[in-house]
Formats: C-alpha cells, structure tokens, sequence
C-alpha cells in the first residue's frame, strides 16, 4: 500500500507540502551536489547562518566526538568531521527546526525527539556492527524514522491519538491500526515527505520501508538496520528484557539481511544507553534525556 488514496492522505500530504527545511540546510546541499565543491564552499554556506555555526561548533566540541583540542572555526571543523557528517548534522537541526511550534497538548517534542535519538545513535552502531561504509549516514536515518507521525500529529491529532489509544488497548502495532483507522501508516507517510524534500532514495525507502524490511528492494540492508534500530528504541521504553523483546519483534529478514544477533543487539543496547546524553546534545545544546515513562509511547 505505498499511494493510499483517500481523504484523509491527500489532506496529510497537502499539509506536508507546506513544509519545508530551512534555507541554510538547502544552499548546504547544492553546494554538497557540486562535485567541485570545496570546503570554503561550506565555510560559507553555514557561517552565513549565525545560529547553525554556533551549533555546530557545540556539536563538534561535545563529549560525543572527543577531538582532543577545542574547535573554534568552522573550516577546522568540517576539516575534522568531514563533509557528510555535517550535512547530516545540519539536516537533523534543520528537521527539528521545522517541527518546533507542535504544542506540547498534541505532542511532547522533546520526549519524541529524545525517543529519535535514541533510534539514530542505535541505527549508527548497528551499522558499523554490518560494516557499513560510512556508517554515520544510517544516524540520519534513524532519527527520521517515526518523522511521519510529527505531520500527523500536526495535520490530524485526533485521528491519530485515537489510533494510539486502539493500539494500546488491543495490545496491536501501531502501525496496524493507523492503516485501519486512518488508511494509512506513519511510515508511509514519512517516506512521502522526505521524497517531498529531495532527499536520497535510500533514506526516503529505509524509512518508508523500516516496519516491513522484507519489502524493501535496493536497500535492504539499510531498512533492516532502521528496522533492527527502532525495536531497540522501542524496548528502550518498555523495560523489557532486549534478547527476548528481540526475538519476539525483530523481522525474521532483518537477522538475515544484517547477520547480527539478539547477543550483539544487548551490547549495542548497553551502548546506546552509555551514551544518549551526549548524542542528545549534538542536535539539542543543553537537553537531558527524557525520562522513560515520559510520552515516548509514539510508535509502539
């Protein structure tokens, strides 16, 4: 069911077209598409933008990356980090930006965004666990997985809190009761937006795809990884014990695809844990985690 057709959908992804991500992060990307880019390029792009540069310095110098000595200019540190590394920081501020008036009665943004960290910081080691090339992509991803409840949230809350409360009542996915209850799944419709912003197909397919990772058709691997991320995310909020809530809701494909195991799953649970402060603070300056019985029940 990738192009649900009724009402409530074309109303969503009118409203999604209205969103858009910041000028900063696109004059970012065009200068990232030029093959003759060159690291003054990005100099400019992000000193241009007061509020960016002093993020990414924060970011740069937090406990997150340990660089020995303090970086105090944007040339140094995209030096250091290198050129996606900030694209993909300056792509998740951005996302951020774009979602911060939801009120806090429809949606607690804080306890979402510190839900997606949590799934970004799992989804980077769990690829470096497959590796991966360049593994700190799959962060990105991770944190956009559940972004299509952020629009649904904003375009039809009470539909969607309705399905929420069925799911917890009836003890079912989520997402399976959003396809009944409004015809369409967060998923799909975060897939929907990121393609709406141009982003690459397998970052729009990883998180269209991430609740059936066997449907996934060019990028498999990366899709099991998101998928394998948010069940760790998932039982990150339960109090469960990893290896058995593993067994019980990882995609049988997505053991096969990644070759990982319930065991190294526990050890990248443990390590995620370790340190979710610190990456918290490389897309929040300042934030502390929220706490587990907070509203993180979005997407269980």
């Amino acid at each position: 069911m990738d192009q649900p057709t009724n009402t409530l959908w074309e109303n969503v992804t009118a409203d999604a077209e209205l969103l858009t991500l910041p000028a900063v992060y696109m004059r970012l990307r065009a200068v990232l598409d030029d093959p003759d880019y060159a690291v003054s390029d990005i100099e400019e792009v992000i000193g241009s933008d007061p509020a960016i540069a002093t993020r990414l310095l924060r970011q740069a110098n937090s406990p997150y990356f340990g660089f020995a000595s303090k970086i105090e200019t944007i040339s140094r540190a995209v030096g250091l980090l290198g050129s996606q590394q900030v694209h993909d920081l300056v792509l998740a501020t951005s996302v951020t930006q774009t979602f911060a008036d939801i009120p806090i009665d429809v949606m607690d943004l804080h306890a979402f965004w510190t839900r997606s960290v949590y799934c970004a910081a799992a989804a980077r080691l769990l690829a470096a666990n497959c590796n991966v090339l360049d593994s700190e992509r799959l962060f990105v991803a991770g944190l956009l997985r559940d972004i299509g409840h952020l629009v649904m949230y904003q375009s039809i809350p009470e539909e969607s809190t309705e399905a929420l409360l069925y799911s917890q009542v009836e003890s079912r996915m989520l997402h399976e009761v959003e396809r009944d209850v409004i015809g369409f799944d967060y998923a799909q419709l975060g897939g929907a937006l990121l393609k709406q912003w141009g982003l690459p197909e397998g970052l729009c397919e990883s998180v269209r795809r991430h609740i059936s990772p066997g449907q996934s058709t060019d990028h498999a691997l990366e899709t099991s990884i998101v998928h394998l991320a948010g069940v760790l995310s998932d039982v990150g909020q339960t109090g469960e014990e990893v290896t058995e809530y593993c067994e019980s809701h990882v995609d049988p494909f997505a053991w096969a695809t990644t070759g990982l195991t319930p065991a190294q799953c526990v050890a990248i649970q443990a390590e995620v844990e370790s340190q979710l402060d610190d990456v918290m603070f490389l897309i929040f300056p300042g934030s502390k985690t929220a706490h587990a019985g907070s509203r993180l029940a979005i997407g269980l």
